[in-house]
């Protein structure tokens, strides 16, 4: 009897632990699916900005050397 419950211990817990697995695996898959869609547009977004800033940082450098060389043609 002793040993029939042994064996039966080991079922249960061999059987539980390939439970907790499968299901660990699921919310971790679940998990990074779910981070994933987010992160995705949160790129997108970021690359776009930096674009902008970029474009806007021209721009910038573009009426500052206006303005030098307005202000190296006046009379002073």
């Amino acid at each position: 009897m002793k040993q029939y419950l042994m064996e039966m211990e080991q079922r249960i817990v061999s059987a539980l632990k390939g439970y907790v697995n499968e299901r660990s695996e699921q919310v971790e898959t679940r998990l990074l699916t779910e981070f994933h869609k987010w992160a995705s547009p949160q790129e997108a977004r970021q690359r776009t900005h930096s674009a902008a800033l970029r474009a806007i940082d021209v721009e910038m450098e573009s009426l500052d050397d206006r303005l030098k060389r307005l202000e190296g043609s006046a009379p002073q």
